[in-house]
C-alpha cells in the first residue's frame, strides 16, 4: 500500500507527529453507475482537501482525537473500470486493512461501494450490523438493468446471509423495496425520515448493544437545504444534530470495525459541503476510538 504524505493525507496534520495510525483512509472515486446527478468521483478528494481545514480540537471530547488513533491515507489509485472488479478490487483493499487490525476509512464514491467494502470485514467477524443513513432504502434488485447499481447497495449487502442492517432517514423507495423489507423485518429495521421527531431512539440498545457495527453514510441522508452536493437530493431528511448522537450511542455500546461515506458530488465553489463530509468522517473516528474497548 502506497501512502499520502501526513501533509496530504486526511486531515492533513504535522508529519513530524509519530503516531502509530490505527485508521487507513481509502479514497475510492467510483462513479459507474450514478442515476440522476454525477460527479461522485470527485468526491474523496474534495473531502481530503476540505478535512486541512478542518479544526483537530473536538470542544465536545474536549481533547485532539488524531493524536490518539493516527491516520494513513492511500495515495489515489486507478479504479477498474468493471463494476464487478471494482468492487472486488476494493474488497481486497478492505481485506489487506483489516488483516494488520487498522480500521477502513472509505471515501466513495457512489454508494455501490459498500458490498465490496464488508465482504472481507464479515469473513473475518462473521455476524454484522449495518448503521445505515440514507434518504433511500436502496433495497432494489436491480437498477436499470444493474444488479450492483447504488440503487441496489443495501440489498446486496443484505446477500451476505449474516448481515443486518437499521437504517435512518429513508424518506424515498420503490413499492418492490416495501415488499421486501415488510417481508424481512428480521433482518431490516428502519427509522423513517417522516418520523425523525418521534424516534424512539432507546431501541438501538437492543438493536446494536454488543454488536459488531460497520457505518455506511450516504450523504444525501442529510437533508437537501444542508446537502445539495449530491446525485440525488432528497428533502426532509437529517441534520448534524440529529446524526452525531445515533453514531456516538452506537459508538459506546457497539464494536464498529470500518465505515464509509459516499454519494458526494462536490459543487464547484461550494465548499462547505465537502467541509461537513469532512468533519462527520472526523466525528465517526473521534466517536470510534474515544469508546473502543
Amino acid at each position: 500500500m502506497e501512502f499520502l504524505s501526513q501533509k496530504k493525507g486526511f486531515l492533513g496534520y504535522d508529519a513530524n507527529k509519530k503516531i502509530d495510525p490505527k485508521v487507513i483512509v481509502v479514497p475510492f472515486g467510483l462513479e459507474k453507475t450514478v442515476s440522476y446527478g454525477g460527479g461522485t468521483k470527485n468526491g474523496p478528494k474534495e473531502i481530503i482537501k476540505a478535512s486541512h481545514q478542518v479544526e483537530l480540537f473536538d470542544e465536545e471530547l474536549n481533547k485532539e482525537p488524531y493524536k490518539k488513533i493516527g491516520i494513513k491515507t492511500l495515495k489515489p489509485f486507478p479504479i477498474k473500470k468493471n463494476i464487478k472488479q471494482a468492487l472486488n478490487q476494493l474488497s481486497q483493499i478492505n481485506k489487506q486493512i483489516i488483516s494488520i487490525n487498522k480500521f477502513p476509512l472509505v471515501f466513495g464514491g457512489e454508494h455501490s461501494i459498500t458490498p465490496g467494502s464488508i465482504e472481507p470485514i464479515i469473513k473475518k467477524y462473521g455476524d454484522l450490523t449495518l448503521l445505515h443513513f440514507d434518504a433511500h432504502a436502496d433495497l432494489r434488485e436491480s437498477y436499470q438493468g444493474e444488479k450492483f447499481s447504488h440503487a441496489s447497495a443495501i440489498k446486496r449487502c443484505l446477500d451476505f446471509k449474516n448481515v443486518k442492517v437499521v437504517s435512518f432517514g429513508i424518506r424515498n423507495l420503490s413499492k418492490p423495496e416495501m415488499d421486501f423489507y415488510n417481508n424481512n423485518r428480521d433482518r431490516v429495521e428502519i427509522f423513517w425520515g417522516k418520523d425523525k421527531k418521534i424516534w424512539d431512539l432507546t431501541r438501538i440498545d437492543k438493536l446494536f448493544k454488543n454488536k459488531t457495527v460497520y457505518i455506511t453514510f450516504d450523504v444525501d441522508g442529510f437533508d437537501s437545504s444542508i446537502m445539495p452536493a449530491t446525485g440525488t437530493p432528497e428533502p426532509g431528511g437529517l441534520l448534524w444534530e440529529d446524526v452525531l448522537p445515533i453514531i456516538k450511542k452506537v459508538c459506546q455500546i457497539s464494536k464498529v470495525v470500518g465505515a464509509d461515506i459516499n454519494e458526494l458530488a462536490p459543487i464547484k465553489n461550494f465548499d462547505s459541503y465537502n467541509f461537513l463530509v469532512a468533519k462527520l468522517a472526523y466525528k465517526i473516528l473521534a466517536y470510534t476510538f474515544e469508546f473502543k474497548n
